[in-house]
């Protein structure tokens, strides 16, 4: 067993020195460099070995793939990376390489990879009940239920269960609707909140949007202080949702949706004090106010534990999902008594949401973010992530800006920083070089030119210097 491992630690290491031999896509540069590994920057230390893997290839799951599976799904890297295995910041591949995860499957990993005390939650419920229905009684759903109530604020305490944060955004508007008897909703350009029929409509990004029926939804300028029109005087981006209300809609509307820090945008955070003047607005239009936290809920952005509470409001709905489970499928709707009252109206089901087995594994990952201060983790290191990134911003004339909270950061790669030319070409050269060196990070934005940073929240400081490191040394390699 032992000898395989060693084998495949040798394939490895042959395959990349191999590759610069035969000029495939590392630089001449880093080609020259990997004769002498001590210019690379280390891994932190991290006591832990995974377990031998003995399964298929990266090739063979390709090729099933591309046969079986959607010609939708897209990957990262020329030659995607078979991961196999993950312990709390690292991933493993199929030869027991260790990466450092900086994005956290999409915003999802907050605890860490398999931590012990979530995976103990789920195999305990597991093994005593895995699914019965919410028309039975089960403690797991109630216990959560209690528990995420506590974390929000005033009244905002009625919990309804999903399975993702698609399905999350679709109920809360479904939930405005029919609490207003408005159809009208207004979102923000440059949005994602999910791909089904309603969200797609209220996701503002040609590239995420079907060309289906969407209705009833409108969007309002993207408050966006490095690329927007008024930089970061929110004020002034607020007068346009009172306009969208005054000349495209009835003067009445259901609600106003949107991120506190858009992810899929490109870890775009809004002006500063642009929502209490929209939540303002809305709120004499007779809306309601939505607030996705799909990606900056849960203690992500370190100072608070909700992303809506940068800007210091309070929202009618609120929906969640990605780091609420910790990679399991979970999400929710919180809202007042008075907005739930709604789905009394007709018979409102779902199978799935609120299973023991997520709503067990969803407390259990509220547990530890407290009891390990993840939070405070969050702001500590991200902190100092953002500092490092913004040294190397001074350094590298590409980094066109660094920006977010806590550990849910954008580094926007330009190629003039006076026009903000999207370096689209440029980044995927240095992602893909990160990769090489032990960095998975993801990237985004509507032109593709944006790191997004979002690790598991047990992320340190030496990970973070790493990180900093790697992205350094893949720049200068262009």
């Amino acid at each position: 067993m032992i000898k395989r491992v060693v084998m495949r630690r040798a394939l490895w290491e042959s395959r990349q020195f191999g590759r610069c031999r035969r000029g495939y896509s590392q630089s001449a540069d880093a080609c020259a460099a990997a004769d002498d590994v001590s210019l690379f920057p280390k891994l932190p230390p991290f006591d832990y070995t995974p377990p031998l893997y003995e399964g298929p290839t990266a090739a063979e799951i390709l090729a099933k793939r591309k046969e079986f599976l959607s010609p939708s799904m897209f990957y990262f890297y020329n030659k995607p990376v078979n991961v196999v295995h993950g312990k709390m910041q690292y991933l493993f591949d199929e030869n027991g390489r260790r990466y450092l995860d900086a994005f956290g499957g999409i915003a999802t990993v907050c605890c860490g990879h398999c931590h012990p005390d979530v995976v103990k939650a789920i195999v305990h419920q597991t093994n005593t009940l895995q699914h019965s229905t919410i028309l039975y009684l089960n403690h797991a759903i109630t216990d959560f239920a209690q528990a995420l109530a506590s974390k929000l604020p005033e009244d905002l305490k009625v919990v309804f269960f999903t399975n993702s944060g698609t399905e999350a955004n679709e109920l809360a508007m479904m939930m405005a609707r029919l609490y207003t008897g408005c159809h009208d909703i207004i979102s923000l350009r440059n949005a994602y909140h999910g791909n089904a029929s309603g969200t797609m409509g209220a996701t503002a990004q040609s590239n995420w949007k079907f060309n289906v029926t969407q209705s009833g939804v409108h969007h309002a300028l993207n408050p966006d202080p490095y690329r927007g029109e008024f930089g970061s005087d929110g004020e002034k981006y607020a007068k346009d949702v009172q306009d969208l209300i005054q000349f495209g809609t009835s003067g009445n509307v259901a609600a106003f949706m949107s991120e506190a820090i858009q992810g899929v945008g490109g870890i775009v955070e809004l002006a500063p004090g642009y929502l209490p003047h929209v939540y303002n607005s809305i709120r004499k239009a007779g809306g309601v106010c939505i607030a996705d936290e799909v990606q900056s809920g849960f203690a992500r952005t370190g100072i608070h534990f909700w992303g809506f509470q940068t800007q210091g409001v309070i929202p009618d709905i609120v929906t969640m999902a990605k780091g609420i489970g910790n990679g399991i499928p979970l999400g929710a709707v919180v809202t007042t008594p008075k907005i739930a009252e709604v789905l009394t109206r007709r018979s409102y089901f779902n199978t799935f949401g609120g299973n023991p087995v997520c709503t067990a594994a969803g407390l259990a990952v509220l547990r530890v973010i407290e009891r390990e201060n993840l939070q405070e983790n969050a702001h500590v290191v991200g902190s100092y992530l953002k500092d490092r990134l913004n040294d190397l911003k001074d350094k590298h004339q590409i980094i066109g800006d660094v920006r977010g909270r806590g550990l849910m950061l954008g580094v926007e790669l330009v190629t003039d920083r006076v026009l903000k030319t999207p370096a689209k070409v440029e980044i995927a050269r240095v992602m893909e070089h990160m990769k090489d060196l032990g960095v998975l990070v993801g990237k985004g934005g509507f032109f593709g030119n944006v790191f997004r940073i979002t690790p598991p929240l047990c992320f340190t400081k030496e990970d973070a210097d790493f990180l900093v490191d790697v992205m350094d040394y893949a720049i200068e390699k262009l």
